[in-house]
């Protein structure tokens, strides 16, 4: 494979010279810098006939880079992560092409010396420092590659002493370099010609081409994966005595097909996904037969209203060992409830797919008691799934329909869903019947980025990765199961069509949108993608939608020139109830937030749209990491449907209830707070109705630190603590001065009333003081907060057993909870005996203890910057007018986790916050009842424990 960077200095000015290159040196993959053009006067086109994809980042003048492939492109960033608006010279930008991440980059040289641009130069180094440290481990082969106008050596330059001052050879410019490299990326060119003067650029004036005075300013640096394909690297140092040519010229490596082999340059691979065993498929466990595996499930009824567990998107493959790996189907997603002779496919929106009536006929026939879990898809001639024929099945019989199946939730009483994959695919593979409707859909154990690009060769949407010993979550969107696609999907509502001037379509293209925080948000326009007959059949279902009201939360400009659209078309919209679901491909979202290079896909009917939000893939490498942690097996068992109790009626959308005899009202109920959920304030309310009975006793009499986002959780947020004429009658508040002297009053929790009232003021989380208002400057309890920077959970796991392990020393009880972000609290009873100096006092001797058994990963330092990422030991919450998420209380963090108690025998490896939250929560309290009780026990002896603290050897 053959990989070069040019900086063009131009490229509409030269693209002669592009293309006459690009064919004589005919590169598979190709940066280009300098392009000196807006992003709509780039020459896709021209590229394009001449056999290359592009991306690219213009600018007027200056800069800009794009990525040139004869293969598919798949974006992954436009630019560096970090801000710097001083100056905007920079370029970034990122792609996926045949299996590389490429990073293509052009900075400008930083002159005059010393300056602002100097000085802004090494600001972008940093950035470009730091995301490389986040790409140089990556099981992918990654290269950076561009103009980074630095000359790293003396061999790199014709003439040194010439350019002392040049902030091209400045010390600190060749230090930023050499920082980047250190991380353990290769200098492909250095690499390969250690003493060698290679340059790759003249400059136009005194004739430096012919006298050979150039500079070596483009770069090659490849990771280990990368570096270890390197086989050769070179400058086409003739054209640049091209007439009319670039002052650079351009350089290129080549790399094997594989790791460590020879170049087959020329030849494509043949992709061969290899097993990791002798047995790739899933199969039932050697030691295990059916009957067994069934008698590890607990027997249960048949669960009702069961929604499918939902799979992160992620944005790359990956390898592991302890994941399985499908095909991504390309259909409508549908849980099958059979038995006593009867079956329904059901919708992940609840709705009964009764449509696909032989899939139904065929799965009654199955004499079995069951719950199962698959995708209705339609397939082709050539055997792929294809999403536009299943949604005009039923009225053509196009295609041959199928129902793929590939999780079992319930059979034959008893329930799956706690046992692991591999032991549930096996259990469906041997009960599934034969029928050539009903497939199951099977699970491989092979090489996952293999796997991926298997799928992208044949032109399959994407693939599953599923951690191999998950439990079935059902309704949880899990980090165990993953999706990586091979085109960027997206589902959005249908808000308007629109028709241009002059047009005799029928209409010109969709205005769409996702919701964000209850509203619908406009993300721009698609204007391709269906038939002159698509259009007719779609145009039915608007007609009795149109509205003179705009269903978006600003009306947009739907005839907005644009980068690649300069012109308007004169497109008027019509409104349409946002009613309708369809799919569409994009390129990308830009920066402000609008799809780029839409094309519809399909209508989706199995979509509920206030559930449609923006999906945005995440790093990969972060949730493999978090998803490969060791499983607790009995919190696992403990996920359940959320809670169906309501206090509200379920068809308003604003209440007013009497609650302990005061009237609250509650309003926007359908308003979502975690859109990445779908969770509602609706169901924040139900869930703080029924924990009321466990929490109320550790809010009662308790002054209260409102943290309000009354826009959900990632809405702004402000705290309120000052309520003065701001509460009903029916609360109480508490007259405080502050120690900055502030006169406030605060709200003084009594009741379920004063809970479900913070709640309707946004309230997401619930922040009590440590003392009641009866004795305020005496805690009822010490804390230990264990809040982690960058360790892995398992980490203050470990540090809350040393946390113990002190305190059983002392002879102290400790409760702990997580805290439902990212660490854990650990209460001591004091029984308000003791003052907040004390209890800090207290607090500080623990965990000096247990720093010093841990100091290799915690701090005492109070400030972040002088902790070194270590885990911060926190003490110095034992103070008035702390805020501490409370014991039961919601998080404002994807997945509606809670701050749950438990108990020390579940404080171990493998624990999770997800392991508790809205869903689940509930149903665990009525298990467990409330483990916090000894918090509010009589209290430790003070005097008797720093006694004992004192003789401790640890």
């Amino acid at each position: 494979m053959k990989i070069a960077t040019y900086n063009i200095n131009g490229i509409n000015g030269r693209l002669d010279i592009l293309l006459r290159w690009l064919k004589e040196a005919d590169p598979d993959i190709v940066c280009l810098q300098e392009l000196k053009c807006e992003n709509n006067r780039f020459p896709e086109r021209a590229l394009i006939e001449a056999g290359y994809n592009a991306i690219w980042q213009g600018q007027k003048s200056w800069n800009g880079v794009a990525i040139l492939a004869k293969s598919e492109i798949k974006e992954l960033r436009n630019d560096l992560p970090g801000d710097d608006n001083e100056f905007t010279h920079s370029r970034y930008i990122e792609a996926f092409i045949n299996g590389i991440v490429i990073g293509c980059i052009y900075l400008p040289n930083g002159n005059p010396w010393p300056g602002p641009k100097f000085d802004y130069k090494l600001r972008w180094f940093q950035r470009l420092t730091d995301h490389a440290s986040d790409l140089v481990g990556r099981d992918l082969p990654v290269i950076l590659i561009g103009d980074y106008n630095v000359m790293p050596t003396d061999l790199d330059t014709y003439k040194p002493e010439k350019y002392v001052n040049n902030a091209l050879f400045r010390p600190e410019t060749k230090a930023a370099y050499k920082d980047l490299v250190e991380q353990g990326w290769t200098d492909a060119i250095r690499t390969l010609h250690p003493t060698a003067r290679i340059y790759t650029f003249w400059d136009y004036l005194r004739d430096a081409y012919g006298r050979n005075a150039g500079l070596r300013l483009d770069h090659f640096l490849l990771n280990k994966k990368s570096a270890d394909r390197l086989v050769s690297a070179t400058v086409d140092k003739h054209v640049r005595g091209w007439k009319g040519s670039s002052d650079h010229a351009p350089v290129w490596i080549e790399l094997s097909e594989e790791s460590g082999g020879p170049s087959r340059r020329g030849n494509k691979p043949s992709l061969k996904v290899e097993k990791k065993s002798s047995q790739a498929e899933v199969a039932v466990p050697p030691t295990h037969d059916l009957n067994s595996l069934l008698k590890k499930a607990p027997k249960a009824k048949m669960p009702a209203k069961l929604q499918p567990m939902k799979a992160t998107l992620v944005r790359e493959p990956f390898d592991d060992s302890g994941w399985l790996y499908e095909i991504k189907w390309d259909g409508y997603r549908a849980l099958a409830v059979v038995g006593d002779g009867n079956a329904e496919l059901i919708s992940r929106n609840n709705i009964s797919f009764d449509q696909f009536h032989p899939i139904t006929d065929a799965l009654a026939n199955w004499n079995a008691k069951a719950i199962i879990d698959g995708e209705i898809v339609v397939l082709g001639a050539d055997g792929k799934s294809d999403f536009s024929a299943i949604q005009n099945w039923q009225r053509r019989k196009d295609g041959q329909l199928v129902y793929h199946v590939f999780d079992i939730l319930w059979y034959d009483g008893r329930d799956l869903r706690g046992l692991q994959l591999t032991e549930r695919k096996a259990i469906l593979e041997a009960v599934l019947p034969a029928d050539d409707l009903i497939r199951l859909s099977k699970a491989f154990a092979v090489n996952g980025i293999e796997f991926f690009h298997a799928a992208e060769k044949a032109g399959i949407e994407g693939i599953m990765a599923k951690k191999a010993d998950s439990a079935y979550s059902a309704g949880d969107r899990s980090k165990e199961w993953l999706k990586v696609k091979v085109e960027r999907r997206q589902e959005v509502v249908i808000g308007a069509f629109t028709r241009n001037a002059g047009t005799d379509k029928l209409f010109s293209a969709l205005a769409i949108g996702v919701y964000e925080n209850g509203v619908l948000r406009y993300i721009g326009k698609v204007g391709t993608g269906w038939s002159e007959k698509k259009q007719k059949e779609m145009m039915a279902e608007f007609k009795p939608l149109i509205t003179d009201v705009c269903p978006f939360d600003v009306e947009p400009d739907v005839d907005e020139p644009s980068q690649f659209r300069p012109r308007r078309l004169g497109a008027k919209p019509f409104w349409l109830k946002p009613e309708l679901v369809c799919e569409v491909n994009i390129a990308e979202i830009t920066s402000d937030g609008k799809v780029r290079q839409a094309s519809f896909k399909g209508m989706r009917r199995d979509k509920n749209p206030k559930e449609v939000i923006l999906e945005t893939p995440t790093e990969t490498n972060q949730i493999v990491a978090e998803a490969t942690e060791i499983p607790n097996p009995a919190i696992a068992m403990s996920k359940t449907i959320k809670p169906e109790a309501s206090f509200l009626d379920a068809d308003k959308d604003s209440q007013t209830v009497k609650v302990n005899g005061c009237p609250l009202t509650f309003n926007h109920l359908s308003k979502v707070y975690w859109p990445e959920d779908g969770i509602t304030k609706r169901d924040m309310f139900n869930y703080y109705d029924q924990v009321a009975e466990y929490m109320v006793p550790y809010l009662k009499d308790r002054p209260m630190s409102l943290n309000r986002f009354p826009n959900g959780i990632h809405g702004p947020s402000f705290y309120q603590k000052n309520v003065k004429d701001k509460v009903p009658d029916c609360m109480s508040t508490m007259p405080h001065t502050n120690d900055k002297g502030e006169e406030k009053e605060y709200l003084v929790a009594t009741n379920k009333a004063s809970l479900l009232w913070m709640a309707s003021l946004g309230c997401i989380e619930i922040n009590p003081w440590f003392s009641r208002v009866q004795s305020p400057d005496n805690p009822d309890f010490c804390i230990i907060d264990l809040d982690p920077d960058k360790q892995h959970f398992d980490q203050v796991i470990s540090a809350a057993l040393e946390v113990k392990k002190v305190l059983d020393a002392m002879g102290v009880p400790a409760y702990p909870k997580t805290s439902g972000s990212t660490g854990m609290h650990i209460y001591i009873p004091l029984g308000a005996k003791y003052t907040y100096d004390q209890s800090q006092m207290f607090a500080k001797i623990i965990v000096t203890l247990v720093h010093k058994q841990i100091p290799e990963y915690t701090s005492l330092e109070r400030m972040v910057k002088n902790r070194g990422g270590k885990m911060y030991l926190d003490f110095l919450q034992n103070r008035p007018d702390a805020t501490i998420a409370g014991v039961y209380s919601l998080r404002p963090k994807p997945g509606a986790t809670v701050s749950m108690p438990l108990t020390w025998d579940e404080v171990r490896p493998g624990l999770m916050m997800r392991h508790f939250t809205i869903y689940n929560s509930i149903a665990r309290l009525r298990e467990t009842g409330d483990l916090f009780k000894g918090v509010l026990g009589t209290g430790i002896d003070l005097k008797k424990t720093l006694t004992k603290a004192k003789e401790i050897e640890l």
